[in-house]
């Protein structure tokens, strides 16, 4: 692992935000910077089960990166949020706290949350508290569309991703590998 000196200067908040493809990729992209330099990394997917992503299934095989999805699997629409939705979304929150609390990781990656905040799955209230828990000794990275105003005035980074010419536009399929 790597030394504390190392891993000095950690307690930064990003959010990757924006109606483009690539936020989950931007952020899987440090997780493997962040490893590549010994740095423990835990990624907490919201709205994802069973996701079989070349992300997912590449950073699997890296020891200092841990994954846990907390989803159902189905299509969430919003405004139609189901009990099991909100459930998962409550475990997701739930199993990130225990990852703070145990000091599991330098970089904590939320995968998804931005978009189940604006969904009403999670409060931006208790994302602040989860925020607020890790003292600054983690880096943490919130993903998904729409992410909540008051979470791009608290981050030290806000990326935007926009998709400005996509195959998808023209009815391409997505391809594994490349879009999954």
């Amino acid at each position: 692992m790597v030394s504390m000196s190392a891993a000095s200067g950690l307690g930064k908040i990003h959010v990757i935000t924006g109606p483009g493809r690539g936020k989950t990729t931007a952020a899987f992209g440090l997780a493997l910077r962040a490893a590549g330099h010994g740095l423990r990394v835990c990624i907490v997917q919201f709205m994802k089960a069973g996701q079989t992503t070349g992300e997912v299934l590449a950073a699997k095989r890296i020891r200092e990166i841990e994954i846990a999805q907390f989803g159902t699997g189905k299509f969430i629409e919003p405004g139609k949020l189901s009990k099991e939705d909100i459930e998962c979304a409550r475990k997701g929150l739930e199993h990130a706290r225990r990852i703070l609390a145990q000091g599991k990781c330098q970089l904590l990656i939320l995968d998804e949350i931005n978009l189940a905040a604006s969904f009403g799955l999670v409060s931006v209230k208790d994302i602040f508290e989860l925020l607020d828990s890790c003292e600054g000794a983690v880096e943490i990275v919130l993903t998904g569309r729409n992410a909540p105003q008051e979470l791009l005035q608290r981050a030290d980074y806000v990326s935007v991703i926009e998709s400005k010419k996509h195959p998808f536009d023209k009815g391409a399929r997505a391809r594994q590998g490349i879009e999954w």
